[in-house]
Formats: C-alpha cells, sequence, structure tokens
C-alpha cells in the first residue's frame, strides 16, 4: 500500500483509539465500485467525455466527502486497452487533488497487492478476488458490478489493516502485501 500524501504512517496505526471512516473506491470510467465497512455499492453510467467525468467526479465526492480516509485501488499499469486511458487517469487525480484539497489522506494498492490479499495470490481473477471478500470478510457482491464492488471491499479491508484495525484475521503472507514499501 502506497500513501502519497502521508508522509509517515499516520497515528492510528496501531488498533487504540477508535477506528476511523475509510471508504475504499475501484475507480472506472464504466462502473466504479464503492466500499465502506459492511456495505458495497457502485456509480455506472453510460455518458462519455467531459460529462462522464464531471458526473462521476461529483458523485464519488458525495462517497467519500466525510471520510477520514480514502484508500484506492490503482492503475493497472498491464492492462491492455488504453482507450479511455487519459480520461481515467484524470479521475483519479482529479479524486486525489478533491482529497488534498479536503486534508482526507488517500492511499493506493497495486491491483497485485490487492489480489494477494484478498485471494492469496497476486494474479487472481476477479472471480477469485469476489470470492475472497466473500469468504474471508463475509460480504457478498452480486449483479452487474460485483467485481468492482469486490475489488473496492477488498481495498476496504487492506487498508483497515494497513491502519491497524483489520477487519478478519488473514495468514502473515496476505497481509504483507499492505506493507508500505
Amino acid at each position: 500500500m502506497t500513501a502519497p500524501t502521508l508522509p509517515e504512517a499516520p497515528a492510528a496505526t496501531t488498533a487504540a483509539g477508535p477506528r476511523p471512516l475509510v471508504v475504499a473506491l475501484d475507480i472506472s470510467l464504466r462502473s466504479t465500485g464503492i466500499a465502506g465497512d459492511g456495505w458495497t455499492d457502485h456509480i455506472r453510467t453510460t455518458l462519455r467525455g467531459d460529462a462522464r467525468l464531471d458526473y462521476l467526479e461529483s458523485t464519488i465526492k458525495t462517497f467519500i466527502r466525510s471520510a477520514d480516509m480514502i484508500a484506492m485501488e490503482g492503475p493497472s499499469y498491464g492492462h491492455g486497452a488504453l482507450a479511455g486511458h487519459e480520461d481515467l487517469a484524470g479521475l483519479r487525480v482529479a479524486v486525489r487533488m478533491y482529497c488534498h484539497r479536503h486534508r482526507i489522506p488517500y492511499a493506493v494498492i497495486p491491483p497485485s497487492s490487492l489480489k494477494l490479499y484478498v485471494a492469496d495470490r497476486g494474479n487472481a481473477t476477479k472471480g477469485e478476488v469476489r470470492s475472497g471478500v466473500a469468504d474471508k470478510f463475509g460480504v457478498h457482491t452480486e449483479g452487474t458490478a460485483r467485481y468492482d464492488e469486490a475489488d473496492a471491499y477488498g481495498v476496504l479491508a487492506a487498508a483497515y489493516d494497513w491502519l491497524g484495525h483489520p477487519l478478519a484475521t488473514l495468514p502473515e503472507r496476505n497481509r504483507e502485501a499492505v506493507t508500505v514499501r
């Protein structure tokens, strides 16, 4: 897990004290997954271009504005399809800048680390991540955005673990995936 806005581990890295409110994102132009403790949701749109970016940015803000921390899955650099790459990168930056302006710390977990954390291996399939979220955390995602919501919940679980408030007991090998490097 990387934390660009946190120069050092936050004070909440121990289990002492109240658990912070974390909201997790699997940012996408077509179906953004969102998760909080015990819930998942998604944002879908058929809009295109700037109207889509405006809609997604505005809607994401409604979910994250009260959070103590935002966690998001990082980009998949090995993904072959570059269609929409510029817009997706712009949306990620818009979310990061919102966090920066509102002093909400954020963390980014690479896709392979998320997969290792949730599904026991860094090259797990979307179905294996979804199953891992259901098996390890008891959250069952359904419908057209099930994989996006499962990814977001996995990001959430990894963030809480990194903060010292794990949502489940996982093997050390899995937990090492969220070690700040």
